[in-house]
């Protein structure tokens, strides 16, 4: 899917930068077991930063989101932050917060 997103937006815009995330706690990282990436931009991101900013975009914004929405924020914060002019930072909410409503994400909201 992200092959198919990231060619339709470089054929609009040939500067776009595409950035996947991949958790640190992923089997694919934990256990070396990687395979070679085709998209540029493969990021390793780390659970409680993720699940801090599902926090926070609950208590601040209104927003009900799951872990893989809290890290692309926070990427796209990261990404906001690095120097240059001209940028546009877009990101995905992927998932809602709604499968996590039983477990302990939004404890400290």
């Amino acid at each position: 899917m992200v092959m198919g997103v990231s060619r339709s937006l470089k054929s609009e815009w040939p500067d776009t930068r595409v950035v996947v995330l991949e958790p640190a706690s992923s089997p694919v990282i934990t256990k070396g077991r990687t395979g070679p990436h085709i998209v540029e931009g493969i990021g390793i991101a780390f659970h409680g930063e993720g699940r801090a900013m599902c926090r926070r975009l609950a208590r601040e914004e209104g927003l009900l989101v799951g872990t893989p929405t809290g890290l692309n924020v926070v990427a796209a914060i990261a990404l906001a932050k690095e120097p240059g002019p001209g940028k546009t930072v877009v990101t995905v909410a992927v998932d809602t917060g709604l499968r996590y409503m039983n477990g302990n994400l939004l404890a400290d909201a």
